[in-house]
């Protein structure tokens, strides 16, 4: 990073998926205070020899909104405190702000109908009820997963999402479909957007013969990063089956475990003390994920503290979609106890809402405006779990614009970081690893 010489310039998915806590005013790594260059000038059209420059500068750029604009200078993927070498390409920030690109810890491409049609919703009063309309909709696209899977992770990247964690149903109405289909998009994607897949059993492992055997498959495919599970109380019940098959087939695949966990109360506790259980019996520590975690909200201090503490020695991540203030983690304090915690989108356009966008810098205002925040450096806070929590849940470097990180980001108009969180300007430039793959909100395909 160097000065620049430039010039400044009824039921429903809300309800059902519940929880509750207020997001704490954690300290900031991120900071921002400073007043908008003028009249940023239009980012050049880079063609797509950008791929394969190994050194580019990015000129007149303002790191976190900073008053002083500096260029942002890549090697080979990574940003370097080192001067430009001699003839490098150069593209001129027009003094935006430069961000981390952001992370969705959580989502489920393979439901989507991004992209096509419009669906018309009917009432669902049970889990169960979703789950039969997510095969309705399945049978009726004329699209394949792979297309519409694209569509919306394409979409994700040209907002700035940078990485992945992406849930595919798994289950004999499916088969592998969705796995398959998401691999695919993954491989087209793949110089612009890192992707973990997760064979998630939405229907049941135990309560629906043939789904253990599909999870098995598609672990040993090597397609699939991770195996899931889903409330093994409140949906399967059967707690110790489900959790014996997901954690046997993660032990012998070699693959990771990512479980939604809804149930509240003694039932999520329950099945919480469990997958703890079995994390260490395994020795999967930092391989386990639990998402939605709706027990631990309204935990007493006391036992949220203990179980934070238990989590963190087994490196358990947690993963939130913030859909209300009764829905969200106690992420400040999960972090305190050194939890790795995550922001997610969840599902985008399907069977279980017409909601969603893929957008993870409207997510993270939305986790803003779900705790009630009001304060600049909790505001900085939403976008840091936007950006560097979903790293820390996928294992992926902070893309922290420092010297040795990985050059993913973002360049957009605005005055500081708090009110581009608020105002959720468009993303004019994405970069990911050094090469630029959006521009004026569209992708680069």
């Amino acid at each position: 990073m160097q000065s620049s010489s430039a010039p400044s310039g009824a039921l429903s998915r809300r309800t059902m998926l519940a929880g509750a806590a207020a997001l704490a005013g954690s300290a900031a790594a991120m900071t921002a205070a400073a007043p908008a260059a003028a009249a940023p000038a239009p980012v050049p059209a880079p063609g797509k020899a950008d791929r394969h420059t190994r050194t580019v500068v990015f000129r007149d750029v303002r790191p976190f909104g900073a008053a002083r604009p500096v260029d942002l200078v890549v090697v080979d993927g990574r940003i370097t405190d080192g001067p430009a070498p001699h003839g490098a390409k150069v593209v001129d920030g027009g003094g935006r702000i430069a961000l981390p690109s952001l992370v969705d810890a959580h989502i489920h491409p393979d439901k989507t109908t991004w992209g096509g049609s419009w669906v018309s919703r009917r009432p669902a009063s049970s889990i169960a009820d979703y789950v039969a309309q997510d095969v309705e909709l399945f049978h009726a696209q004329t699209r394949p997963v792979a297309e519409r899977a694209y569509g919306l992770m394409s979409h994700a990247v040209s907002r700035g999402t940078r990485g992945m964690r992406a849930h595919a149903d798994v289950a004999p109405a499916y088969g592998l479909a969705g796995v398959e289909g998401l691999a695919e998009a993954r491989e087209r994607l793949r110089h612009a957007l890192d992707v973990q897949i997760v064979a998630f059993p939405q229907h049941g492992v135990v309560r629906t013969p043939g789904t253990a055997k599909l999870l098995e498959e598609g672990a040993r495919s090597g397609a699939v990063d991770m195996i899931g599970g889903i409330d093994p109380i409140g949906f399967d019940h059967a707690l110790d089956e489900q959790l014996d098959i997901v954690f046997g087939i993660a032990d012998r695949q070699g693959v990771g475990v990512d479980i939604h966990l809804h149930d509240r109360g003694d039932k999520g506790v329950q099945a919480m003390r469990g997958i703890i259980d079995r994390t260490r019996a395994l020795g999967l520590a930092g391989k386990v994920t639990v998402s939605h975690v709706f027990c631990l909200p309204a935990l007493s201090d006391r036992d949220l503290d203990a179980i934070a503490a238990d989590l963190a020695a087994q490196d358990i991540a947690l993963t939130t979609v913030a859909p209300s203030d009764s829905l969200v983690l106690p992420i400040a304090r999960l972090r305190e106890h050194g939890v790795r915690v995550g922001l997610g989108s969840d599902g985008v356009r399907d069977s279980w809402s017409p909601f969603g966008n893929g957008d993870m810098l409207h997510r993270a205002h939305i986790l803003g405006w779900v705790t009630d925040i009001r304060l600049d450096e909790e505001l900085t806070d939403c976008y840091r779990v936007a950006a560097h929590g979903g790293a820390d849940v996928m294992h992926l470097p902070h893309a922290d614009l420092t010297p040795g990180a990985p050059a993913d980001f973002v360049l957009v108009r605005g005055e500081n970081l708090p009110q581009v969180v608020v105002d959720m300007p468009q993303r004019d430039l994405v970069v990911h690893g050094g090469v630029v793959v959006a521009r004026d909100g569209e992708f680069l395909a």
